[in-house]
C-alpha cells in the first residue's frame, strides 16, 4: 500500500481536519512554537491570555518583561523557556520584515532562517513553514514514527530529515502537496491520539487490515 493510499483510508475514516487553528499566520507561529511538549489545549490557553491582554503580536511579545510574558504562557508549559523562544523568534521575525518579506523567501532558504532562530527546531520550522507560509513541506512527528513503524514502512530510529525526504518523495506525484500534507499531518495526530496510542485500540483501527503490529 502507498502512502498515498494510507492517506486515503484515514481521510476516508475521519474527514477533512481544517488544520492549524489560528486566526492569522502570525497566530499559527506563535503555536507552532508553544506547542512543544505540551497538548493543544494548553496551548489554546496561552494563545487567549495574549489576546486578552492584547499581546499577540511579534512587537508586543518583545517589548513585554519577560516576567510577563512567561506568565501569560504559562499554560503552556516550560513557560520561562518557551518565553525566551519565542522572544527569539518574534525579534528574528521582525529584523527580517516580517510576514510580507518572509512569504517572499524560496522554500529553503525560509527554513534555513527559521532553524538559525534559537528553540526552533525542525518540527517547529515545518509546523510554521507548512501552516502559516503555506509551503510544501511534510512535517515529522512522534506520531508519525509510531504509526509508520508499526505499519513497518520505517524502523522509527531515522533521523528527522531522512523520514521528511521519505515522504516528500513518496508522495511527490500529487499535485497540491500543500493541501496534501497538511491534511496528512493532521490525520496522523487524530488517529494517533484516537486509536495508535501507545497502548493501541487495534480493534477499532481503519488500517488494521494492512497493519503489522499484531503479527
Amino acid at each position: 500500500m502507498s502512502l498515498k493510499q494510507v492517506y486515503d483510508r484515514l481521510y476516508k475514516h475521519y474527514g477533512p481536519q481544517h488544520w492549524w487553528p489560528g486566526d492569522t499566520p502570525f497566530e499559527v507561529m506563535v503555536g507552532a512554537v508553544l506547542t512543544q511538549n505540551t497538548a493543544w489545549t494548553n496551548v489554546e490557553k496561552a494563545i487567549y491570555n495574549l489576546k486578552l491582554y492584547d499581546a499577540l503580536s511579534p512587537h508586543a511579545i518583545v517589548e513585554v518583561p519577560h516576567e510577563q510574558l512567561a506568565q501569560w504562557i504559562r499554560p503552556s508549559g516550560y513557560f520561562n523557556i518557551k518565553a525566551r523562544r519565542l522572544r527569539n523568534f518574534c525579534q528574528w521575525y521582525i529584523e527580517q520584515g516580517e510576514y510580507p518579506q518572509l512569504s517572499q523567501w524560496e522554500t529553503n532558504e525560509l527554513r534555513e532562517g527559521l532553524l538559525s532562530v534559537n528553540g526552533v527546531g525542525p518540527e517547529t520550522a515545518d509546523d510554521i513553514m507548512l501552516y502559516a507560509f503555506a509551503r510544501p513541506v511534510f512535517v515529522i512527528d512522534a506520531y508519525t514514527r509510531r504509526i509508520f513503524s508499526r505499519l513497518d514502512y520505517i524502523t522509527g530510529d531515522e533521523g528527522y530529515e531522512e523520514l521528511r525526504e521519505f515522504f516528500e518523495k513518496g508522495l511527490a506525484r500529487n499535485r497540491d502537496k500543500v493541501q496534501l500534507f497538511n491534511e496528512y499531518h493532521a490525520l496522523i495526530v487524530m488517529h494517533a491520539k484516537d486509536i495508535c496510542k501507545m497502548k493501541p485500540s487495534c480493534d477499532d483501527c481503519c488500517l488494521k487490515k494492512v497493519c503489522l503490529y499484531l503479527e
